[in-house]
This record gives C-alpha cells, structure tokens and sequence, in this order.
C-alpha cells in the first residue's frame, strides 16, 4: 500500500471525541447536551470563553465529560489565546486512520486520542473589519490560525472525523447520530467537509481583500518601527 494512500474506513464512526472552540457559541445550549444523551461517555475537549460557555451549559456535569485542551496537551494557552489547539497531540488526534497500525502506534507513544469531531467556527474578521475606522492592527488581530488549521485537517481527514463549521448544522447531526446509535456517516462527513473547505477560503478571501485595500502607509502607521 503506497504511503497515505487509505484503502479501508468505516462507514459509520463512534463519536467518542469532540473538540470545541467556537467564536459563534450559539446553539451550543441545546447541542452539547444532545450529544451526551446520545453517548454519555462522550469527551469534550475546549479552549477559553468555549470552555467557560459550556462548563456553564453542563453545570455538575461538566467534570465528568469536560477538558481544556491545555490539560489534554501539557501545555498553557498563551498570552490573549494566541496559542491553543497548534499542538501534536491534536492533530495527531485530528489526522490518524484508524486502520492504519503506524498511526495508532503514534497515538499511544504520545498519548493522544483519536478526534471523531471538530466544533469550530473563527475569529470574526469579516465583522471586525466592517466597523468605522478599524486599523490594519485591529483586524490582523483578528485573523484567526488554529481555527483553520484545525477545520482543515478534519475535513481533510473526512473518513474519520466530522468538521462542524457552522451552528445551523448541529440539528441534523444530532439526528444522525441518533439514527445511528451515536455515529456520523461518510455521507454527512463528506457533506460537511465541503461547507467546511468552503468556510476557510471564504474567511481567507476576506483577509486578502482588506489586505489589498490598505496601503502600506496604513498598515506602517499603526506601528512604532524600531531601526536595526
């Protein structure tokens, strides 16, 4: 067998692993609780203001399902969330194929866990650059690299993992799922890789045109510009 080159999935996957980190929190109140009465023994693995929002959804419940990525992967969430989810673990976690024998070795020497589905959606730069008078600053701040990174590699990786790009997509999963004793189908994997591939270059297309809008007098001057 060539190398990355799968010959063997599963129709149907166990979502046993779910990660969360959403700008876009709603419809996480009704979503997350659905998910653990399909399978409570699902893990949910969060980052910031998304753990805060669903450790309050879960209330009691949530130290027994609930984990911050930064405990999952041993390592702190840097200054303002600039570093969260870029992490081997998880993209080991995002990426490996469940019938491939070097992959699982690699899960367990690290141990990792396999990712059945991604909840992300990204930094809201298409509104931070519509406002009155927003400096290049401002939206760069608002450019979003783990969101993509990790919405890319599970939509990538389809025959395994379900990447969830946007809310309104939460009930038919829950239906699935239900249908199904808890797991997604290839169908609805692919289904969403498409809208998910679709999310990213919109949401590229969008840094790349405000990029081009501005000047470079623009952009410099946000900056004190040290010589040397």
């Amino acid at each position: 067998m060539a190398i990355n080159v799968v010959e063997k999935i599963d129709g149907l996957v166990k979502v046993r692993h779910v990660l969360v980190s959403v700008s876009n929190k709603g419809g996480l109140e009704s979503f997350i609780p659905s998910l653990l009465d399909i399978n409570p023994e699902i893990r949910l693995f969060s980052t910031g203001g998304t753990y805060g929002r669903i450790n309050e959804i879960l209330g009691d419940k949530a130290s027994t399902c609930l984990t911050p990525v930064s405990d999952f992967t041993g390592q702190p969430e840097t200054q303002g969330g600039l570093v969260k989810t870029l992490d081997f673990k998880i993209y080991l976690g995002l990426l490996t194929e469940t019938y491939n024998d070097a992959h699982q070795d690699d899960l367990q020497r690290t141990g990792a866990i396999p990712i059945d589905m991604v909840v992300v959606n990204l930094y809201p730069f298409k509104e931070t650059i519509s406002k009155e008078g927003v400096t290049v600053e401002q939206a760069r701040g608002n450019i979003d690299i783990g969101g993509p990174c990790m919405i890319r590699a599970s939509a990538k990786n389809f025959i395994r993992v379900a990447p969830v790009v946007d809310p309104a997509d939460y009930a038919r999963i829950i239906s699935e799922m239900k249908a199904n004793s808890g797991k997604t189908s290839l169908e609805l994997r692919y289904e969403l890789a498409q809208k998910a591939f679709g999310h990213t270059a919109v949401y590229d297309h969008h840094i790349a045109d405000f990029l081009a809008s501005e000047s470079y007098d623009d952009a410099s001057g946000c900056y004190e510009i040290m010589e040397g």
